[in-house]
């Protein structure tokens, strides 16, 4: 770390990745800035009771990513707190599924508003902070459904397919300015949201069988990951997109 402690920008971090991601840059002596919607209070609370307690800074910002003004009002919260954004992990996502021929027009708009609209909102509030610094770490949460797919996840895949183009094309409009932006896909993680393909044991030891490591991975396996594109290792690296599944895709 340099002089000025470092600050990072985690949304959806109330539970599963985001959390894990939180409390570990935490634990590498980042700052934090903890984003989930208003729903999520008493998990939040808990998640900043948690890095408060590693001797970081925890700052709870509400907002829904899908909605520019919340975002613009987070920006300017961590602009007042901080005065400066040195990483942002867009870790937000949401999972509906559905059928294509049965999908709901709302349900496609959800996903794609939370997973798609909610990284680019994010990352145009935030950019200013970043370019008048000329550096920033940006680490986008994708997923291997973006690349391969699943059924019943048609607009889930399309939309972490759509944060990896994101991702490349921002990359090369902000490099300039000392920015770098990353992918990671997580493949089959034990979170809340991942319970959906893992509640059936069948299913579960179908997966696990799937990965070459033979098992389902832990939120905390993605962190690793994470904090690599964050730190100044990776600072000449950017617009790629880095696997984080145990080896599932090599099936």
């Amino acid at each position: 770390m340099d002089e000025q402690t470092r600050t990072v920008l985690v949304t959806g971090a109330s539970r599963g990745i985001g959390k894990a991601i939180a409390v570990g840059m935490a634990k590498r002596g980042y700052d934090v800035v903890i984003n989930d919607i208003e729903r999520q209070r008493d998990a939040l609370a808990e998640v900043a009771v948690e890095i408060e307690g590693l001797g970081r800074r925890a700052l709870i910002v509400f907002a829904d990513v899908s909605n520019k003004a919340d975002v613009g009002r987070m920006a300017g919260e961590v602009r007042a707190a901080f005065g400066h954004l040195d990483v942002v992990v867009n870790n937000a996502g949401i999972l509906i599924c559905g059928d294509v021929e049965g999908l709901k027009e709302e349900y496609w708009d959800s996903v794609m508003g939370v997973n798609a609209k909610g990284t680019f909102l994010v990352i145009q509030s935030v950019l200013p902070m970043m370019r008048a610094r000329k550096y920033g770490r940006i680490v986008n949460i994708a997923s291997i459904g973006g690349k391969h797919g699943a059924p019943e996840q048609a607009h889930y895949s399309a939309s972490k397919a759509a944060v990896m183009g994101f991702t490349r094309v921002l990359a090369q409009e902000v490099g300039v300015d000392g920015i770098t932006a990353n992918c990671v896909c997580p493949g089959i993680i034990l979170t809340d949201m991942g319970r959906v393909n893992l509640n059936d044991p069948a299913v579960r030891k179908g997966w696990q069988d799937k990965t070459a490591m033979r098992r389902i991975g832990d939120p905390e396996d993605v962190v690793g990951a994470v904090a690599f594109f964050a730190s100044d290792d990776a600072a000449f690296i950017t617009g790629q997109t880095l696997n984080v599944d145990g080896g599932i895709v090599l099936s």
